[in-house]
């Protein structure tokens, strides 16, 4: 049964066709991840399945009861009611059970000369009106709203602030939050991880594979996008498309799409080519002539093949950095608090070095924006220092980019004010490589999306990078494509990063060593995001482990310099990975015969495209047998890799 159908749905904003007869479908368990590159449509398209947003023809019919919760990327709320009401007042339904229950106590109170059946009669409907409420509270109860809000990073007591204390992105997790809660049939998310802290996106994924409703979800980070879907639906140049499976197999999928299409582009470009020049060559010769008109009207029946247009993506490279001394950076006793809050108590001590990409993790409001906002020198800190090497250039993207662009300024300004030396070829050159060319370079900054500022602001700094970058949640208002060609930057970067983000797939891709900003201090560690939350899995265990010791005065774990950390952590890995070496060696000996199965699969598929081959019988039976054993093979490989995938998993967990 579909809960909500799209049918032939056409909309307009003004002259600009958005949708052109879309037909979508969703249903019971449905897992959709909606791509496609900013501009696109893909919030227009959450905002028609919601139902707010009228399309101009076509359809959109949803099943009887069916509920829709929307998490849009911006909206407005005010103060007045404390957070735990706000959560508890977001499902439908109870207040009306209240009021319903209400007047039937009071119609039983009044009936007091009525006769035993009427009684009886209202009194059942008290009792079945109890076991309703009582059924209502066992499913949205109060200690269901605190769990889902303590996994979104709510600290103990928040539930009692008044909603219009909080900041904007905890505003956004208190609305995620109340759709949660909610548990509608059909749950619309907008970029739900923007304004998650890492602990929170974990939290958050565990939640989310556990849903059991429908739910369609634009993500920018792959790897959040990867583990939680099975089915895609892609706004491409050529329409809305859908595929099976998660984020990696639509990309292959699609690349084999276009292997095939331009195979038979080819093909029949050739075979067009052959007949024309036929045609043109015995023209004039009557004894051709029905040949020719024969080879004519072919040529007028022939099917034409379109191949994929290709999106708009960035592409830019950073440009080579002179060398630079060796501590870029150097934070000595650093203090910071603002008012009555305090940020970093303890002095925080802490170096960057040349060539490092430093990741920073932390929950929401540990100071990790205030770091590198100090490290800027955009707000002052407290007591300390922060030394900036000699030669240093410094270039700063903020989280919130519109804050530092002119709105006034076009963008074409604002690009060419970032390196006024630059040529205006070079400054429009770097325009066309964040995807504004011709009269887009005129626009006002404050007529952009959010995805358009953040690109104007990282074309202001591409410009001129400067030979230590500092970034506040770079990939956020970004799609899927901008996102990967950033970080694909970023990683032949040469220069000095330092970088705030909860894309887990940006840190594991750049990271070469981790700060976690908690509790007031800042935890460095040597290695990348995998190792760190490895360490971090091992010292809980330690923790755990020593707990549960009976008459044992509890051990205090001492903190580790660099040396003796490393050198610990080493010999656990080295023992651990004796016994995922095996696993590992399976899983990838699966995977490179998987792959060699796949390259034979892409070639078997592109001569099947061939039109010749369907006039060659004998090799036509071949190629199909040899398709279909070879098919056979892949499911078979796919179902042990699977398996073995799993274990593997477990193994590392263990």
């Amino acid at each position: 049964m579909s809960l909500v159908v799209l049918d032939d749905v056409t909309l307009f904003f003004g002259d600009r066709l958005i949708f052109d007869s879309v037909g979508l479908r969703l249903g019971h368990g449905d897992r959709i991840g909606l791509i496609g590159p900013n501009g696109s449509g893909k919030t227009t398209l959450l905002k028609l399945i919601a139902g707010v947003q009228e399309v101009d023809d076509g359809t959109i019919t949803r099943a009887n009861g069916v509920r829709v919760g929307w998490l849009p990327q911006d909206l407005a709320i005010g103060g007045g009611r404390s957070l735990i009401d706000m959560i508890l007042s977001s499902v439908p339904g109870r207040k009306e059970l209240d009021e319903q229950l209400a007047a039937v106590e009071a119609k039983l109170e009044a009936a007091a000369g009525a006769s035993d059946d009427e009684m009886l009669e209202l009194a059942g409907e008290v009792g079945e009106l109890h076991e309703r409420i009582d059924h209502f509270d066992r499913f949205f109860g109060e200690h269901e709203a605190l769990a889902i809000l303590a996994g979104l990073g709510f600290a103990p007591g928040d539930e009692k602030r008044d909603i219009g204390e909080f900041s904007g992105g905890w505003k956004m997790r208190a609305v995620l939050a109340g759709l949660l809660f909610q548990r509608p049939d059909v749950l619309l998310l907008d970029e739900p991880t923007n304004h998650l802290d890492l602990p929170s996106v974990a939290w958050f994924a565990d939640f989310l594979k556990a849903w059991r409703g429908c739910f369609v979800l634009i993500s920018h980070d792959r790897e959040f996008l990867n583990e939680q879907i099975s089915r895609v639906v892609s706004l491409e140049l050529e329409g809305v498309r859908s595929y099976p499976g998660n984020y990696d197999k639509y990309v292959a999928q699609r690349a084999e799409e276009e292997t095939i299409l331009q195979g038979r582009a080819k093909n029949l470009a050739r075979e067009r080519e052959r007949m024309t020049e036929f045609v043109n060559r015995f023209r004039a010769q009557a004894n051709k002539a029905k040949a020719v008109q024969s080879r004519v009207k072919m040529l007028e029946k022939m099917e034409t093949v379109e191949t994929y247009g290709k999106r708009g993506t960035l592409r830019f490279d950073f440009p080579s950095v002179a060398r630079t001394v060796a501590d870029v950076i150097k934070i000595d006793g650093l203090t910071k608090a603002y008012g009555d809050h305090t940020v970093f108590a303890n002095p925080v001590n802490l170096t960057v070095r040349r060539g490092e990409k430093i990741g920073i993790i932390g929950v929401n409001g540990a100071g990790k924006t205030t770091l590198l906002r100090m490290m800027a020198g955009e707000i002052p800190h407290d007591k300390g220092t922060i030394k900036v090497g000699s030669g240093i250039d410094v270039g700063y993207y903020a989280q919130h980019h519109a804050d530092t662009l002119d709105m006034d300024a076009t963008i074409l300004e604002i690009v060419a004010r970032a390196a006024p030396d630059a040529s205006p070829a070079k400054v429009r050159s770097m325009c066309g490589a964040f995807m504004f060319s011709g009269d887009d370079v005129d626009k006002l900054a404050r007529v952009l999306s959010g995805g358009e500022r953040a690109r104007v602001a990282l074309a202001k700094l591409c410009i001129s990078p400067g030979s230590l970058l500092l970034m506040d949640e770079p990939t956020n208002h970004l799609d899927l494509w901008s996102s990967d060609a950033l970080a694909e930057s970023l990683a032949t970067y040469d220069g000095t990063l330092v970088f705030v983000s909860h894309n887990r797939t940006l840190i594991r891709r750049l990271a070469t060593r981790i700060w976690n900003v908690e509790d007031g201090k800042v935890e460095t560690y040597p290695g990348t995001l995998d190792e760190y939350m490895y360490s971090m899995a091992e010292r809980r265990k330690a923790l755990a482990a020593d707990d549960a010791r009976p008459n044992k005065a509890k051990v205090v774990v001492p903190k580790d310099d660099d040396k003796q950390r490393k050198r610990r952590e080493a010999e656990a890995r080295q023992k651990r990975g004796a016994k995922l070496g095996p696993l590992e060696k399976q899983v990838a000996q699966l995977e490179e015969r998987i792959g060699v199965l796949e390259a034979e699969q892409k070639i078997r598929s592109a001569e099947l495209a061939d039109p010749s081959v369907y006039g060659d019988a004998p090799r036509r039976n071949k190629l199909l047998a040899d398709f279909q054993t070879a098919q056979d093979k892949l499911d078979e490989l796919s179902a042990r890799w699977e398996q073995a995938a799993a274990e593997l998993q477990t193994a590392r967990a263990d």
